[in-house]
């Protein structure tokens, strides 16, 4: 047992250590002084020169502002449609076409992006041609692309919650009274909402992060944050793509942050409104 436990710690220690030195080497490097990425000037003191630059980038800040509103966009629809198609394959039994919805809802999780980016590249063009929408590839392409692929993996995050969702609350609100819509409203979504918020956080990663989907169907004028960084990567990067890295890695840990601890309240909360209704019985 006690060599059980020490593997179990320096395996853990080796995975942190594996996972976050690159990311702390990255952060170090936004501060050197030397325009090389990987070689530190120890002649001159640490700086935040590159920040300066990064701010001055007109590429960058109008990439990353791209990038955000087609985040926000596809994870907010994404969350819609994921909690629907998640919700019928979850509470509505056999139903005719379920295999097919759950097949097509989990069918992007697992396809090669390579496959998908080119599906839908096709899809876009043959749309255009038809009915003549979309004008092109660019930000609507780009959206409704990551709203595609996000959907899966929001329908999944929903459809586990409600795999172990206690149904007797459901089932004593309409004894009460209550219609099925204000009981979704009212007891399910309220109940489901932690796994929305996390379906919508991965979507967002997600969106924010994809590159070989969003070069397919992405045109002229409409470059994303991740594509300016390859192809800045491809012809020499520079330590202010240390800097913007350094401030995405702040802000998606600040984010995980207050969503822990947003979900921790509610959590606390549930449990002393379910202790008060216990004692209320009683």
């Amino acid at each position: 047992m006690r060599t059980r436990g020490w593997f179990a710690r320096i395996a853990l220690v080796l995975g942190l250590v594996f996972l976050y030195v690159p990311i702390v080497s990255m952060i170090v490097f936004s501060f050197n002084n030397s325009r090389l990425v990987t070689v530190w000037d120890a002649a001159h003191s640490p700086t935040l020169r590159w920040y300066g630059v990064l701010v001055h980038n007109e590429q960058i800040l109008t990439a990353a502002w791209l990038s955000i509103r087609i985040a926000v966009t596809a994870a907010s629809a994404a969350v819609v449609l994921g909690t629907l198609a998640g919700v019928a394959l979850a509470r509505f039994g056999a139903f005719r076409g379920r295999l097919l919805l759950a097949g097509m809802v989990t069918a992007p999780i697992v396809m090669p992006e390579v496959i998908t980016g080119l599906s839908l590249l096709l899809l876009f063009v043959a749309m255009a041609q038809l009915v003549g929408w979309p004008r092109g590839v660019g930000a609507v392409t780009i959206a409704l692309a990551h709203i595609t692929f996000c959907m899966a993996y929001v329908t999944v995050v929903v459809q586990s919650r409600l795999a172990g969702f206690d149904e007797s609350l459901e089932e004593a609100a309409m004894d009460l009274g209550a219609r099925p819509l204000k009981v979704f409203f009212r007891i399910t979504l309220p109940l489901i909402l932690p796994a929305i918020a996390s379906g919508w956080l991965l979507a967002f990663t997600l969106s924010w992060d994809d590159l070989v989907i969003t070069q397919f169907v992405a045109g002229p004028g409409s470059s994303t944050l991740p594509m300016v960084v390859f192809s800045k990567v491809r012809f020499g990067v520079t330590p202010d793509v240390n800097a913007l890295a350094t401030i995405l890695v702040l802000l998606v840990a600040a984010g995980i942050g207050i969503s822990t601890v947003w979900m921790r309240y509610q959590q606390r909360r549930r449990e002393r409104d379910l202790q008060l209704a216990a004692a209320a019985n009683l």
